[in-house]
């Protein structure tokens, strides 16, 4: 069945109005009528409304709501992916992957090693694309809610963001024991705030790890080969994810 997004304010009691470019592409690309169910979510609370298309306007897509789901699609913790900057188009990739995998909020992180420099209208079109990605990454994965893509922050507001998350983790090549890593993500439970922090390509300075480190940011390993900057947060969060994944 295919999903589509709306703003909360598109749902209206019983009537559902799609707008926008998804209009274009339920008339003329999946040539949908009336009569036809779909999925709709507004981003927010999680719940998917299940519709049928009433009519369809050059403007609109009007649907009369059948019934709402609240089957638990997502992760019961919230997962936060601080990624530094990689080079490239690789930030396309981990946005695409950590939504599939269940992420809440991705973050990008101006480390000292980042390559890719944003400014301010490089930063701010940088981020609008990198939110398309999240968007169709949700719809593609059937999330329920749309994770946001944050404004880009240096390592020192990265830390302060995550100060208060229950479980703060930054794999480090030179840590040890993956017994250690183990207990630690066998430790996240529902309900809680999760933070990883990923570096760049050459890892983070240790600048950097001192500052995580005084933010109560555990350092771990992730075994005894070097991950790639675009694998490692997804490894992360695939661990995670088997950690915290409920019964299917």
């Amino acid at each position: 069945m295919y999903h589509f997004f709306v703003e909360p304010e598109q749902i209206a009691g019983k009537v559902i109005s799609i707008t926008g470019k998804d209009v274009n592409h339920i008339a003329h690309v999946l040539r949908m009528k009336p009569g036809e169910e779909i999925a709709v979510s507004n981003g927010r609370d999680g719940k998917e409304y299940r519709c049928q298309i009433e009519r369809v306007t050059e403007e609109a897509v009007i649907c009369t709501l059948l019934f709402i789901k609240e089957d638990g699609l997502e992760l019961p913790a919230r997962i936060y992916l601080f990624q530094a900057l990689p080079k490239a188009d690789k930030m396309e990739l981990i946005i695409q992957k950590a939504v599939e995998l269940g992420v809440y909020q991705v973050i990008p992180v101006a480390a000292k090693r980042s390559v890719v420099k944003l400014d301010g209208k490089k930063e701010a079109a940088r981020v609008a694309r990198w939110q398309g990605i999240a968007q169709a990454a949700a719809k593609q994965s059937r999330r329920r809610i749309i994770p946001e893509v944050s404004r880009v922050m240096s390592m020192q507001e990265a830390a302060a963001y995550a100060a208060d998350m229950d479980c703060k983790l930054i794999p480090y090549e030179l840590a040890e024991h993956m017994s250690r890593t183990r207990e630690l993500i066998g430790q996240i439970q529902a309900g809680q705030q999760v933070a990883v922090f990923i570096g760049p390509e050459g890892g983070f300075d240790d600048s950097e790890i001192e500052t995580a480190q005084a933010a109560g940011i555990v350092p771990i390993t992730m075994g005894k080969r070097i991950l790639r900057t675009e694998t490692a947060g997804l490894t992360m969060l695939g661990w995670i994810m088997y950690q915290l994944e409920e019964e299917a």
